[in-house]
């Protein structure tokens, strides 16, 4: 059985790097392999995991849209074929398999741009289906999301069983999470489990900021303190990945996993 546990949260909240702890954590305590999705545009989960990224989700159904539309003049790229009647979907299936960054420890796909304009409907159907059969051969499977929820449906139609929101210790941010964690009764796929993850704190959060946080409708699941060592590999450009055991925000996020997973 697969593991699916999603993080959302608004921009800059730290969400990635959270991301890149829970692999980190995942990598050393759990049975492989592990399967990332990254699922922001930005596409720069593959930095902070130390792995390289040639092509996205998004730049094959760009490619393929393009195929289709060339090989029919004025035709629908929706109704349309492959050159030499290859299949959509068994083009979509080779092309994320090869397009999959294979690590030591765990792999990625990225999702990479979001779509263009023009009807997407069968040919996201597709990609679910593809990244879906892919995912079937992981023991775990961590997606980071958007800024919003609104897309996760778009990219799997598995159930997650914890979604980790992150916010960073203000009242607009504990606001915008609470906004996502809204979203969750709307998707079309079923979440188990939903926790709040406070991040960039120096000490416990303000009794102001608690007040707000006990409003919420999911649990607080543990604060991440600031630390300056994030700075200074984001400013290398060494993977976080690589942060050393003891560093306080792996820790950190090594204390709520080992909380999630054995709840």
């Amino acid at each position: 059985m697969t593991t699916t546990i999603a993080l959302a949260g608004k921009g800059g909240v730290g969400k990635t790097t959270v991301a890149a702890m829970v692999m980190k954590y995942l990598a050393q305590t759990q049975p492989k392999p592990i399967l990332a999705i990254d699922a922001d545009p930005s596409s720069n989960l593959n930095m902070v995991l130390g792995l390289d990224l040639e092509w996205t989700v998004g730049d094959i159904r760009e490619d393929m849209l393009a195929q289709v539309k060339n090989s029919l003049a004025g035709g629908g790229a929706a109704m349309g074929a492959l050159p030499g009647g290859v299949a959509k979907r068994d083009y979509l299936d080779y092309q994320i398999r090869s397009s999959v960054s294979e690590g030591t420890h765990f792999d990625l796909i990225a999702m990479g741009r979001s779509e263009g304009p023009g009807c997407y409907c069968a040919v996201n159907h597709n990609l679910r289906e593809v990244i879906d059969a892919i995912g079937k051969n992981y023991a775990y499977i961590v997606i980071d999301n958007e800024a919003g929820m609104e897309h996760l449906s778009r990219r799997t139609t598995r159930d997650v069983q914890h979604l980790l929101i992150v916010t960073d210790p203000t009242q607009r941010g504990i606001v915008a999470a609470q906004r996502i964690a809204s979203f969750r009764d709307e998707l079309d796929i079923r979440i188990e489990h939903a926790y709040l993850i406070l991040n960039g704190l120096v000490d416990q959060a303000p009794a102001p900021l608690q007040e707000a946080i006990d409003k919420l409708d999911v649990p607080l699941l543990g604060i991440i303190p600031r630390d300056d060592q994030i700075a200074e590999f984001e400013f290398s450009g060494r993977p976080l990945v690589e942060l050393e055991d003891d560093s306080p925000v792996y820790q950190a996020v090594a204390k709520m996993m080992a909380k999630v997973l054995t709840a």
